[in-house]
């Protein structure tokens, strides 16, 4: 049964499969509340293909990675896997309970998730128990826990999207695993344009949605001169300085509209996921990752727009609208 369900979820594009006992998991784990009778977690982790962040890399374009890499792998692939290996789950007389994130529902008040549109997002939605996806991964063997708590995977780095089964079937276990890929480094955390991660790893979530959807100057080629021209620490906002809380980044967030969205609420990623991307190349550096290329990810500098027409723009609507400088 282990193998079939391995042959099945890699028909259906998984690039990784691993099995959790639960004993792996407290006692008051979600996985419990869903489906007390759970015996086995089973992972399905899909590789983010490399190619898709190359424009957001090289900052030719960058509809690709948001339609591809998210939307089309939950959407489509994710959910394909997931019911077909769960029906072979249920034909075998098991019962098989298929979990993906809903980037909609938040458990949690006062956070976001960055890629989908705030306003779509319900917050402490208590009554919906959701999977700690990351730490089914890592229980699944599927990766570890990185200092930024993304999963790191040996074969492909943190460039990989996962989801899960839940079965009263009894599955030999996968090892966890014990490679240690994350260094510490901290790369991750300097790459983000908008300064979203402290030292400690953790993430504001508002700052990264703000960010992650380009209020960077620096590293967005469609904002425009005239850019958030309501906000007085505009200047501070385009080169990532700036400090808001929630509903500051609200009204930011509402001010960029400088490229289309995808479908199911998904938002341009603009910054496509600079922590990831520098995560990888350091990766790739040292050597770690399994799957090798021809050629180097990144084999020049990183690329940046000055922000001066920003500041020059600022200047000129002073005039314009004030009369008086």
């Amino acid at each position: 049964m282990r193998e079939k369900i391995i042959e099945i979820a890699k028909k259906y594009d998984a690039d990784i499969v691993g099995f959790a006992p639960t004993s792996r998991f407290d006692k008051n784990d979600p996985i419990f509340k869903i489906f007390p009778q759970t015996k086995t977690v089973i992972g399905l982790g899909f590789r983010v293909l490399r190619g898709i962040y190359r424009g957001i890399e090289e900052g030719t374009t960058y509809y690709q990675y948001t339609t591809m890499a998210v939307e089309n792998l939950e959407e489509t692939v994710m959910p394909l896997a997931l019911i077909n290996v769960s029906n072979y789950i249920e034909e075998e007389g098991f019962e098989a309970i298929p979990q993906r994130k809903n980037p909609l529902i938040l458990n949690e008040e006062g956070t976001t998730n960055p890629e989908v549109d705030y306003t779509d997002v319900y917050h402490g939605v208590k009554a919906e128990n959701q999977l700690d996806f990351t730490n089914c991964a890592v229980q699944c063997g599927l990766g570890e826990r990185s200092m930024i708590g993304s999963i790191l995977t040996k074969e492909y780095g943190p460039f990989i999207r996962y989801c899960f089964i839940l079965t009263d079937a009894e599955i030999e276990p996968t090892p966890l695993l014990t490679d240690n890929i994350c260094d510490k480094c901290g790369e991750c955390i300097k790459a983000c344009p908008g300064n979203a991660i402290d030292k400690n790893g953790e993430t504001d979530s508002w700052r990264c949605a703000v960010y992650y959807n380009g209020a960077n100057g620096s590293k967005n080629p469609f904002m425009p001169p005239d850019a958030f021209p309501n906000f007085e620490n505009r200047m501070d906002i385009i080169n990532g300085t700036a400090e808001f809380n929630s509903e500051e980044a609200k009204e930011i967030l509402d001010s960029i509209y400088f490229y289309p969205p995808a479908k199911h609420s998904y938002r341009a990623s603009i910054c496509g996921r600079a922590c990831d991307r520098a995560c990888y190349i350091h990766l790739e550096e040292k050597g770690v990752l399994t799957k090798s290329f021809n050629k180097k990810f990144r084999e020049k500098e990183d690329w940046k727009l000055s922000t001066k027409q920003f500041e020059t723009q600022k200047r000129e609507k002073e005039w314009d609208f004030g009369g008086n400088k």
